[in-house]
């Protein structure tokens, strides 16, 4: 039906919506408090040479993608009939 696409496609937005509203607040909460350590936790590899430095948050990418692995399961749990 086509008034039924219409209302998944605003729930599918307003969930949209929600997770870029938690993503901002955790960045402006990162930002805002460092001792929080978004982007440093141990096992992120960092090299400062005389010349350059090297960043690469390995250790946070995990926890990201387990996090967001998890949100997104937890929603198609939730959506499921």
């Amino acid at each position: 039906m086509p008034g039924d696409l219409g209302f998944q496609l605003g729930r599918f937005l307003v969930i949209l919506g929600v997770i870029i509203v938690v993503a901002g607040l955790i960045l402006v909460l990162g930002v805002r408090f460092p001792t929080l350590g978004f982007g440093k936790l141990p096992g992120d590899i960092a090299y400062r040479g005389k010349h350059g430095s090297f960043y690469f948050p390995i250790v946070t990418c995990l926890v990201l993608s387990v996090a967001l692995t998890f949100i997104l399961w937890l929603i198609s749990f939730l959506t499921r009939r």
